[in-house]
């Protein structure tokens, strides 16, 4: 099946742009699900801690779970009906609505649901507008540059990550006084970042709308195009068993995502609860966990393309698990932050060279129909992750026994992906 697209030789500006929306929606998981307002809720809303990693993690979890289920389901039909950026918009502008919303959120026990409702559906937009980004790489590059453009991506969204982390550290929650008259004793400064997010989020993913040519629609009904993408969806399935290597990287990739999508969900509350890092000692975290990790992904973008993406997967895998087990370990504050910042390193990387070995897997012509699956292979067991932990935090009342069950997602997916044989780019 072929795809028209709106330009065969896109612009620098268009790939920039491209690019630039991982800068935009990073902020989201960064912020939010990650460094600020996870643990505002686990520190400042919940009754405890470890309640709040219990909740936070079963509404993660949850949510992921979703996008599992639906992902998939969507990413087929839009395939039918051509066009990708009007899904983007609207799932950017559920994420964006949501993250707004979080600034209601106050230091109270009562206003949990309101809370976890607004994370849960700040995370599926989030999670959906990605899907259709994805599918836009291989219409912007060739196979053999993958590896380069997909690890350029992630530096990006570690930037826009990061850039968001300094306006939210010294604009908001360190000013003094704060501005706009926002009151401390009601965490203002703390809630004001999710508004930074949702106008962060939405003003730099307007180039993206603008500059970066998007698959020609389609035409075709709605209603026509949902069965054509199921019938397709069906199709695809029934036949991923001819496909040996595929399908033993993505059940790879199911578990070593999921342990990194929980590593970042609650590294910020692990540092908050076990280290009892402040909120502007987390945002400092972040930001230095933040430089790594896109350091490591820009730097590594060029080492995928030299020596594959498979052995990249397997250094980063080994690294994470070696770094990461003294990390639990570790009872010193600063040896806490020295391994937790060259851990971050690996993070990046891991998760671009993936996208690159995707392509090289894919068969000629029907990379968006397997990048659907790509979709499914990071979230079909992403609600495993923040779920299982949960339950281990509250089985031990340790955060520390919580955050080991990552570890053993890193492991298995080594396991899995060693045997692989990785064919050449095209």
């Amino acid at each position: 099946m072929t795809h028209s697209v709106a330009s065969p030789r896109p612009s620098r500006r268009a790939v920039f742009s491209w690019c630039l929306f991982d800068w935009a929606n990073n902020a989201y998981p960064t912020v939010i699900t990650t460094f600020i307002f996870a643990a505002y809720f686990t520190r400042g809303v919940a009754e405890t801690p470890e309640q709040g990693t219990f909740l936070w993690g079963q509404t993660t979890g949850l949510a992921g779970l979703a996008v599992a289920l639906t992902g998939p389901i969507l990413g087929a039909i839009a395939d039918r009906a051509g066009a990708r950026k009007p899904w983007i918009i609207w799932f950017s502008l559920l994420s964006i609505v949501a993250s707004a919303g979080l600034w209601f959120v106050k230091p109270d026990a009562g206003d949990i649901p309101l809370a976890l409702a607004l994370v849960a559906l700040g995370a599926l937009g989030y999670e959906y507008a990605t899907i259709f980004y994805n599918s836009m790489l291989p219409d912007l590059t060739t196979p053999g540059r993958v590896g380069r453009l997909s690890g350029w991506g992630w530096a990006a969204g570690y930037g826009g990550g990061l850039a968001c982390l300094v306006v939210a550290l010294f604009g908001l929650v360190q000013a003094d006084p704060p501005p706009f008259g926002l009151d401390p004793d009601a965490a203002e400064p703390v809630r004001a970042t999710a508004l930074l997010v949702a106008g962060w989020y939405l003003v730099f993913m307007v180039p993206l709308l603008i500059w970066t040519p998007d698959r020609a629609a389609s035409g075709l009904p709605l209603a026509t195009a949902t069965g054509q993408g199921l019938a397709e969806l069906v199709r695809l399935l029934r036949d991923i068993r001819q496909h040996g290597p595929m399908v033993r990287f993505l059940l790879a990739r199911m578990f070593y995502v999921d342990g990194l999508t929980t590593l970042f969900a609650f590294g910020g509350i692990y540092a908050a609860g076990t280290f009892g890092m402040s909120f502007a000692e987390i945002i400092q975290f972040g930001i230095a966990m933040n430089v790594t990790a896109g350091l490591g992904a820009f730097l590594f973008a060029w080492i995928d393309d030299w020596i594959g993406p498979k052995r990249t997967i397997l250094i980063t895998l080994v690294c994470l698990i070696g770094f990461g087990i003294p990390v639990l370990l570790v009872e010193d504050v600063t040896w806490f932050w020295i391994l937790t910042l060259t851990l971050g390193l690996f993070v990046g990387p891991a998760q671009a060279a993936g996208r690159s070995l995707m392509t090289r897997l894919s068969p000629e012509g029907r990379e968006a129909e397997m990048f659907g699956l790509f979709a499914l292979s990071g979230k079909a067991t992403a609600w495993a992750g923040p779920m299982l932990l949960g339950w281990v935090t509250l089985m031990f009342d340790s955060q520390r026994a919580g955050m080991a069950t990552i570890i053993v997602f890193f492991v298995i997916g080594l396991v899995l992906l060693l045997p692989l044989k990785e064919p050449k780019a095209r």
